[in-house]
């Protein structure tokens, strides 16, 4: 199997564990807590899908996809590219309040096919290039691209256990 196929088969499981964790939730059950300032299930697939597109659009040189298409006001959100959910407290949580579980799924799908495309052409040398110098060790493609899909696998997990919570 080559790198591509590999990348591609890691960051294709994301947007199908969002399906699932959204699957016939309405939208109060999107942005219900568990419990008093925990993350909502929107503002996780929200998030996982901001990172990827952050760090995507950037390995590419191009636009994010939030800053092309009406994904702001879908979410009540403004279109501020930098703003990624980070460091979020609890009222910027809340805040992200989408029109239904359809505004996650078509963000996230909209990021998902950028991220195949882009992922398509790699090969075994292009992930030794160092994109990031500002750590000890420097950070490579492959670091990167690891770690982004760590962080939206691990979210994609947690909204689906709040979603175990929510549903009851």
């Amino acid at each position: 199997m080559d790198v591509a196929a590999v990348l591609l088969d890691i960051y294709g499981r994301v947007p199908h564990l969002a399906e699932e964790a959204l699957e016939g939730l309405d939208a109060g059950q999107l942005v219900e807590r568990p419990a008093p300032g925990a993350n909502t299930i929107a503002w996780l697939i929200w998030h996982l899908a901001r990172v990827q597109d952050q760090q995507v659009a950037d390995l590419l040189g191009t636009e994010q996809q939030w800053e092309t298409g009406d994904w702001a006001d879908r979410f009540g959100l403004t279109a501020d590219a930098s703003d990624n959910g980070y460091g979020h407290t609890p009222e910027q949580v809340g805040a992200v309040r989408p029109d239904g579980p359809a505004a996650l799924l078509d963000y996230l799908g909209a990021v998902h096919d950028q991220t195949r495309q882009y992922l398509s052409g790699l090969t075994a040398e292009d992930l030794d290039r160092v994109i990031d110098e500002a750590w000890d060790p420097p950070v490579t493609l492959g670091v990167r691209l690891v770690s982004v899909a760590d962080d939206c696998l691990q979210h994609a997990g947690q909204a689906a256990y709040i979603r175990g919570l929510v549903s009851r």
